[in-house]
Formats: C-alpha cells, sequence, structure tokens
C-alpha cells in the first residue's frame, strides 16, 4: 500500500493509463483482391480454414482418433493463422 501512496506515482499514474490510447499502428496491412482491400488477418485465416480442413482430411484417411476435436482444430486454425500472418506480413 506504501506504492499507492507515493506521491511520484500517484502523479505518473493518468499518464501510465492514457499512454496505451495514445499509441497506434504504423499501418494496417491489407491486401488487394480484386480491386478491394482485405485486412491482412482476414486472409490469413480464411487460407488457415482450408489449411485445417486439409489436415482433418488427411487425419481420417490415416484413420488418426483425435482425442479432442473441440481444442484441436481451433487451435491448428489458429497456429496455421499466425504461422502464415509471421510469414508473410511480419
Amino acid at each position: 500500500m506504501t506504492v499507492l501512496r507515493d506521491s511520484r506515482f500517484v502523479r505518473l499514474l493518468p499518464l501510465l493509463m492514457v499512454a496505451p490510447l495514445l499509441s497506434s499502428c504504423s499501418r494496417a496491412p491489407s491486401v488487394d483482391v480484386l480491386g478491394s482491400f482485405f485486412p491482412a488477418w482476414l486472409l490469413c485465416f480464411t487460407v488457415a480454414i482450408v489449411l485445417t480442413a486439409l489436415v482433418q482430411l488427411a487425419l481420417l484417411r490415416l484413420r488418426v482418433k483425435v482425442a479432442l476435436p473441440l481444442l484441436t482444430y481451433p487451435s491448428l486454425a489458429a497456429l496455421f493463422t499466425f504461422l502464415l500472418w509471421l510469414i508473410f506480413f511480419y
């Protein structure tokens, strides 16, 4: 509780609370698809869903039983989305 009563901390608290609101992105990456600009994350997510479906088909053909499909397939979609973002837009 002594930290909250420190006058320097009390004076800096409003600045610390406002600082995240003042920062912004340098640019918003977007992809031109047939003349329309789409956010890059939307393109990565769409491709990731297709890749996840292909992985599911491959696992079905190999007769691999997935223990927790409600956890596995969304996690795979997130993994593919983040990897595609890092590979193409970072």
